[in-house]
């Protein structure tokens, strides 16, 4: 077997790395451009949980690399200390340190003193979170109850106006716990995210999703009001269905204006008892507060029209492998992988727990929302129809 031989990255070989990274390429993509395997880069981004480190830079007061070969050079000359300074235009305290903490006269050299210089001003900066213990606290607290570092950042923030250090961004909380060397939160709260992994990925990876089933009769998504588009008026819903393991379901829906959420327990995926489990769902809302339903073409809602007959509640159809177009429902599916992480067997679960679920996020403060909840906007809207 022919083994390749070790690879030392370049510092532009990691700043490409964290280039792609950032953009969202696997890391399997990302290992092609070295001819190395995935663990290759994983273990170059996982040193900080995938968070790139900050870019160091030289102080400007420090010595540089062209001073200490001058110094180099006078100390083989036989220059005095304060010859050298005056030519560097120095105080010789400073050449004197300098030459001292690297081995004297006898065994200084420039490019070893400047080396020992850029790791000795390796110190990372204090995070808040170690700093203030009673702050860690308390977010370790919201993140176990399934709240998101932004989540639980913006809520600091509306809860402490004018208070810096009861705040604390949620950049900061991720690299908290992304980063363990920083001793500031504890790594099991990773499990409470809403994706558990080990490294932070960008925000623009992305898995392709296939597409659903067609069905026949639609009203497409273009022809919805565009007051539906602009979320100013309640009662407008998307909805979707939740998989899990042995062909089990939850049906999702989401308020556009508020984001409330209703989770319904579905015994199957055939569209009688999808639409039933709607239809129950629908009569639980005042009709001012449920007036529309945007989904997609699974073939679930192949029976939509006996939806509409019963509930007069119209119903939309996205375009064909499109789920942007159901922006709010999707983000929602997201969050429930928390509580239902895929391969979980759904059909376990009681409307009971369901209905659970779905309090528990409404109760969640969001940033759409200015850190609001859903629940206290959809509370709202009830009290101004009566």
């Amino acid at each position: 077997m022919k083994y390749r031989t070790r690879i030392n990255y370049s510092a532009a070989d990691k700043a490409l790395m964290w280039d792609r990274w950032r953009q969202g390429d696997s890391l399997q993509a990302i290992a092609q451009l070295f001819d190395r395997t995935h663990g290759s880069v994983a273990g170059i981004l996982a040193r900080s949980g995938g968070i790139r480190p900050p870019e160091r830079k030289r102080s400007r007061w420090a010595l540089t690399r062209s001073e200490r070969e001058e110094i180099s050079r006078g100390v083989v000359a036989g220059q005095s200390i304060g010859a050298i300074a005056s030519s560097l235009g120095r105080a010789p305290s400073t050449v004197s340190r300098e030459i001292s903490r690297n081995g004297g006269r006898e065994r200084y050299r420039a490019d070893r003193a400047d080396q020992a210089a850029w790791d000795r001003a390796h110190r990372p900066k204090t995070c808040k979170l170690v700093e203030n213990r009673s702050l860690a606290r308390l977010v370790a607290n919201k993140l176990g109850l399934a709240w998101s570092p932004e989540q639980t950042a913006g809520w600091l923030k509306r809860t402490h106006p004018g208070d810096e250090s009861g705040r604390v961004s949620h950049e900061t909380i991720y690299r908290s716990l992304f980063v363990q060397a920083r001793g500031a939160l504890k790594k099991e709260l990773l499990q409470h995210l809403r994706r558990t992994r080990v490294m932070r990925r960008s925000r623009h990876h992305t898995q392709k999703r296939d597409g659903h089933g067609r069905i026949t009769g639609t009203v497409s998504i273009r022809e919805r009001p565009a007051l539906v588009e602009d979320r100013a008026v309640p009662g407008h819903w998307e909805g979707d269905l939740v998989s899990g393991s042995n062909n089990s379901h939850i049906a999702t829906l989401v308020e556009r204006h508020t984001r409330t959420v209703m989770l319904a327990k579905v015994n199957g995926k055939d569209t009688e008892t999808v639409i039933n489990a709607l239809i129950r769902q629908a009569h639980k809302l005042p009709k001012e507060l449920y007036r529309s339903l945007t989904w997609d073409r699974g073939k679930e809602m192949g029976d939509h029209k006996r939806f509409t007959m019963a509930t007069n509640i119209k119903v939309y159809f996205c375009d064909p492998q499109s789920p942007w177009q159901r922006g709010s429902n999707e983000n929602t599916n997201g969050l429930l992988r928390q509580y239902f992480p895929k391969g979980t067997d759904l059909s376990r679960h009681s409307q009971a727990e369901l209905n659970a679920v779905a309090r528990q996020l409404n109760e969640r403060p969001r940033k759409t929302l200015n850190y609001e909840t859903p629940a206290e906007r959809f509370h709202a809207c009830v009290a101004a129809i009566r």
